[in-house]
């Protein structure tokens, strides 16, 4: 499905994942490069402290509220449409 399928909100949302395939990015070449690890805690500690140091100037997502509302409306098994029952509902 395009991307401009969706609606202007859904949009932005999917284009903000950039900031992420970044980070993953970034994080992969670090591993790459320095090849092999003593143990899993080194190669825990090294990507703590390149997250840590990214400096990526990370921001909450505009919009998100309708987006949201938009995903929750596309989409049924989008956790916001999950709907809780009423007080008439929960008596039967």
């Amino acid at each position: 499905m395009p991307l401009f399928a969706f609606a202007p909100g859904i949009c932005k949302m999917i284009y903000t994942t950039n900031a992420v395939e970044a980070l993953h990015r970034s994080l992969r070449k670090l591993i790459k490069t320095r090849g092999s690890f003593p143990n899993d805690d080194a190669a825990l500690k090294l990507l703590y402290l390149a997250i840590k140091n990214a400096g990526l100037p990370w921001r909450r997502a505009v919009e998100w509220t309708a987006a949201m509302s938009q995903f929750a409306t596309r989409f049924e098994r989008f956790p916001g449409t999950r709907r809780w029952p009423t007080a008439s509902q929960q008596r039967q």
